[in-house]
């Protein structure tokens, strides 16, 4: 009986994660092709990726970037149009832009008085303007989230960690079991 409920155990780790994967991925098809009213599953989503991936050109070519320096200002100007630009936008630097911020991992000590640590990225290293010279910047995401907190720190409570930063990332975001031993 212990086999059994061993090999049922396996399977669910197996089937539940591969079952949610490609679930979440066809509701993402059947929405995107619902958008365009394409009866042909995909289509949409091969469509959507053809088209970022040519605005993704036009941006790069000198041509155009004078209309994206436009398109960037106008945003930058409107009130809480702004806000939300700019917030996404620097979001999406963080993680796949020029400027990737998630690529310093660090070890916060909360308190130098103990042992307990977090781990999580220095995203600025220099909080002068706010007065805090002698601190960092640190976000510490959740995990199974897409959330997190930033923290200011006393640089001298922060331990770089020699690891690549999505490693380190995938490692928080699972709570601690994704990754090699």
């Amino acid at each position: 009986m212990k086999r059994l409920v061993g090999y049922f155990l396996k399977g669910l780790l197996f089937v539940v994660p591969l079952v949610i994967t490609i679930y979440v991925l066809y509701l993402i098809f059947i929405k995107i092709d619902g958008l365009f009213r394409i009866p042909i599953p995909g289509v949409g989503f091969v469509l959507i990726f053809i088209v970022i991936t040519l605005v993704g050109f036009l941006t790069s070519v000198f041509i155009t970037r004078h209309l994206v320096k436009m398109v960037d200002t106008l945003f930058n100007r409107l009130p809480f149009v702004k806000l939300l630009y700019s917030a996404v936008k620097d979001l999406m630097n963080a993680f796949v832009g020029d400027k990737k911020m998630f690529d310093k991992p660090v070890l916060v000590t909360i308190s130098p008085d103990s042992n307990i640590r977090i781990i999580g990225f220095i995203t600025r290293g220099n909080l002068e303007s706010f007065g805090l010279k002698e601190n960092v910047a640190v976000y510490v995401p959740q995990a199974y989230n897409f959330a997190g907190n930033l923290i200011i720190v006393p640089r001298e409570q922060i331990t770089p960690i020699n690891k690549d930063g999505s490693e380190v990332m995938a490692f928080i975001v699972s709570a601690g079991v994704s990754g090699k031993n």
